[in-house]
């Protein structure tokens, strides 16, 4: 804890939780690091039970102290903690968009003074703030920001703090024990009693001393070598509550408000407690009573405190105090917190709260509150008499809580709603929402018929909700490349008829994607590559909310059109969009969807790079990054061919035909790379005879290798001609290179030389790095056999540089050994003094060289400026500059 803190002095941040039973002492810790901070400035932020379904409650606590900092942040964060906090209108934010806030304004407070932020009861705090609360401290680097958080020891605490290093707090061994229980009684107790208790309690703190607090040495005594079980843990909670009750009926009442209020605020709550009729100085009494601590806010001497009040009370007590709460808050314009307490006030069904709770939950999704808004709609729906709105209200709540990965949630609530009753349109949003679940979930049963599923879905939304259909016709796409060749239910055939048809129904841009898609799917190449050219330009239109969760169909369009420039323009520009907005689950999404894209019509080093931002992504939301594995990818750098394989068999079992066939077809090449064509040939055919939509395609010029050079060349012309006839159709560069590469393999010995340099001189004006040195090594091969030595060693060396460049490692040895036979060795490149960068100095100094300034690289990276700058400067010493122009030079160097 010391060692924190000193880091804090000294310009380096970090985080723990510290986590126990209820009077472990984790309270006691933290104030002792409060204590110590001096010459910090310290934040206190307290969870509260009946505040854990107000959306980013705790935030809105957090960042008023801080509201001075808000300049520093970019406009966008800016406005992501105002609409998150209520004071202002916008777009929903993301969470992790809310947490990047956070974290600029912690790290702009610690410019000035080293921040200790410290969380008791993080185990009660909304779970917006909580998931924002772990994603700073995650992220925390080099700020001069110190975080701690206590929490009991709940599962669900530690699965959303994951990352953070956590401190588990026990009892006291026996002989301490029994030293506190008798240093806290007035008079002696006999030893043999005092260890009994002090094993009983487990060596609890708190437990000890209010039981010596509460009881004579003598009744202790008898406790200790009787068979009544001591009070401790929920017998604790139960000591308490008789504490409360020894009070008077006032002080009773008061408390009871105090802890069923959601805000602290001494205000509030003595306006309710007129209402009821209370004394004025009833507050003071329940401080007396060692209670509560009446400062800035009402706290409870401990949270037992409070949970033993509201659970011991009864029903009607609970009830009434709701009233008064909810009468309060209407007379303060409080509208949630008048809904809320309105709802715990009421029994049975009541429409009219039920509405009012409904705006509620409206009004915490406009502040990016899904899961607040999850649980206010899981309420209403309890208020809601049976029927359509009852029904609709919890297919609302299970949509809200998928959006924040509570799939277990999701599924029950799905499980009440009565799906005999419901209309259709909200038996379409359960369909949606079981396929979503069951993809979260790997659930081969639900994965392969989704895109059918999807499809009836649609037909339920036909003609009731066009937007809806259009949606959920794309997730049907998705779906579909999602399963591969393993989806059930529905032919191609039969999808690409349905999404058709809706473009024809609809107008607009989704009429337009939808049209592309379908053509996609349907139509003879030629006449399909207008429609799939305006779906495509269409979406990369879209604003960037919209476009940032379109990634599966701008992969598609874009390989099918063969626009390798675009389609990676399209990617890194919705990436770009998934960052500035926070949008971390959707930035995973696209990264992966990069990484597979690249292999095909780019290059893996910008495969690994992709890759390696998912883990980073995943590291920020609180994910284990140690299991982010793309098999296409391990193929390519080099795994074994039985773990890439069996991760395929693993990947078709789970329904996800498309990484299966994806990893299939890279085993393939790397067969091809190898030398072991007969292996290639082998590997591919099944996936060429079996052609799958826009995928397919890009693998007919390694077939057409594996074909020749395995002894099948009659098996090489169709393909061929298919690809000559896409080329003249699309006008790409990249398919016109790849065409020309394959006839130069298919032509006789007096035609292919053509062919070979119009390849290598095409495929140069494109970003397939990869399928340039692959033309330089099939040139350089056919040189050879026309003993051109010379020429050949000058196309083999540009073949071994390119692949070098690109990380296409595995095609090296095949490279160097044509080298090698024609009598000469790969050119040693000179070295360019490049340092051994970390990957997140290699990122920041690439966005660095290109103009990005640290605040922007920050976005991209879900990292505070003062993190980049000090990554910079590392990055700086390593290269020996002092400058960021310096910085480009040197990495255009050393990217030759």
């Amino acid at each position: 804890m010391g060692l924190l803190l000193g880091n804090a002095r000294n310009g380096r941040g970090g985080s723990l939780l510290i986590t126990g039973e209820p009077g472990i002492g984790k309270t006691a810790l933290l104030e002792a690091s409060a204590a110590g901070a001096a010459g910090l400035s310290l934040l206190r932020l307290d969870g509260f039970e009946s505040e854990m379904t107000l959306p980013f409650a705790a935030i809105q606590r957090l960042t008023i102290p801080l509201s001075e900092h808000l300049p520093a942040l970019s406009d966008r964060q800016q406005q992501a903690i105002e609409v998150a906090s209520g004071i202002a209108e916008g777009p929903p934010p993301d969470r992790f968009l809310v947490g990047l806030g956070v974290l600029g304004l912690l790290a702009a407070a610690a410019a000035e003074t080293p921040v200790v932020c410290a969380v008791d009861d993080a185990h009660l705090l909304d779970q917006e703030s909580l998931d924002v609360m772990a994603f700073v401290a995650r992220r925390i680097a080099v700020e001069p920001v110190a975080m701690l958080f206590a929490a009991r020891d709940e599962e669900t605490v530690a699965a959303r703090m994951g990352g953070v290093p956590e401190l588990a707090l026990g009892g006291l061994d026996q002989e301490s024990a029994t030293a506190l229980l008798s240093r806290s009684l007035a008079a002696p107790i006999d030893p043999a009693s005092a260890a009994a208790i002090a094993r009983a309690t487990g060596g609890n703190p708190l437990a000890l001393i209010d039981l010596a607090e509460g009881l004579s040495a003598q009744e202790l005594g008898g406790l200790g070598l009787g068979n009544d079980p001591i009070p401790v843990g929920r017998r604790l909670e139960a000591h308490y509550a008789r504490r409360v009750r020894e009070t008077g009926d006032e002080v009773q009442q008061w408390v009871l408000l105090a802890a069923a209020d959601t805000t602290g605020n001494i205000d509030f709550i003595t306006s309710a407690a007129h209402a009821m009729g209370l004394g004025e100085d009833v507050l003071d009494q329940a401080e007396a009573a060692g209670l509560v601590e009446l400062r800035e806010t009402v706290r409870f001497r401990h949270p037992l405190v409070r949970s033993a009040v509201y659970n011991a009370a009864s029903g009607a007590d609970r009830r009434r105090a709701h009233r008064a709460l909810a009468r309060a808050a209407d007379r303060h314009g409080m509208v949630e917190l008048e809904a809320w307490h309105s709802a715990k006030a009421t029994l049975g069904t009541d429409a009219h709260v039920a509405d009012r709770l409904e705006h509620a939950a409206d009004l915490a999704a406009r502040r990016g509150g899904f899961a607040s808004r999850a649980s206010i709609l899981t309420r209403a729906a309890e208020l809601t008499p049976p029927g359509r709105v009852k029904d609709s209200r919890l297919v609302g709540a299970a949509e809200a809580a998928l959006a924040v990965g509570a799939a277990q949630i999701a599924h029950e609530l799905l499980e009440r709603v009565d799906a005999g009753s419901a209309d259709r349109v909200d038996r379409g949003r359960m369909i949606v929402v079981r396929c979503a679940l069951g993809t979260f979930t790997a659930d081969p049963a639900v994965v392969l018929p989704a895109a059918a599923e999807l499809v009836r879905a649609a037909d339920e939304f036909h003609g009731l909700d066009t937007e809806r259909e259009q949606r959920t016709l794309l997730k049907a796409f998705e779906s579909c490349t999602v399963a591969d060749r393993l989806m059930k239910g529905i032919s191609q055939h039969a999808l690409g008829r349905r999404i058709e048809a809706a473009s024809k129904s609809g107008s607009g841009v989704g009429s337009t994607i939808l049209a592309g898609l379908g053509a996609l799917i349907l139509r003879p190449y030629a006449e399909a590559v207008p429609r799939a050219r305006a779906a495509f330009e269409a979406i990369v239109k879209l604003p960037d909310r919209e476009m940032m969760h379109m990634g599966s169909a701008i992969a598609a369009l874009g390989t099918f059109l063969w626009d390798d420039a675009g389609r990676r323009a399209g990617l890194a520009r919705a990436a770009a969009a998934a960052r500035d907005a926070g949008a971390l689950q959707a930035l995973d999404v696209l990264m992966w969807t990069t990484s597979l894209s690249e292999l095909t019509g780019g290059t893996v080093r910008r495969a690994e790079e992709a890759i390696e931002q998912v883990r980073e992504v995943r590291l920020a939301m609180g994910y284990d990054a140690e299991n982010v594995i793309n098999a296409a990818l391990m193929a390519w750098t080099g795994s074994p061919r039985h773990v890439v394989l069996a991760i395929a068999d693993g990947a078709n079992a789970a329904g996800f035909g498309g990484v299966g066939a994806t990893a299939i077809g890279a085993v393939g090449l790397r067969n091809l790379a190898e030398g072991n064509y007969r292996d290639a040939y082998d590997r591919l055919k099944p996936l060429v005879q079996d052609p799958f939509l826009q995928v397919t395609p890009t693998q007919y010029p390694d077939f057409v290798e594996a074909v020749v050079r395995s002894g099948h060349a009659p098996e090489a012309q169709p393909y061929v001609d298919l690809l000559v006839d896409r080329a003249a159709a699309n006008d790409s560069l990249w398919c016109r290179g790849v065409a020309e590469r394959t006839q130069a393999l298919t032509s006789d010995d007096s035609a292919a030389e053509p062919h070979f340099v119009a390849a290598i001189q095409t495929l140069g004006q494109t970003g397939a790095e990869i399928d340039l040195a692959r033309a330089y090594l099939l040139y350089g091969e056919w040189l050879r056999r026309m003993r051109r030595r010379r020429e050949a060693g000058e196309q083999l060396q540009l073949a071994v540089q390119h692949f070098e460049h690109s990380g296409a490692h595995m095609f090296l040895p095949r490279a160097k050994a044509e080298l090698e036979a024609v009598g000469a060795k790969p050119v040693a490149h000179t070295d360019s003094g490049t340092p051994d960068l970390t990957t997140q100095e290699s990122t920041i100094a690439r966005l660095a060289a290109v103009g990005h300034t640290n605040a922007e690289i920050a976005v991209n990276l879900f990292i505070s400026a003062n993190t980049v700058d000090y990554h910079l400067r590392k990055v700086f010493q390593k290269f020996g500059i002092s400058s960021r122009r310096q910085l480009a030079d040197r990495l255009d160097a050393a990217d030759g």
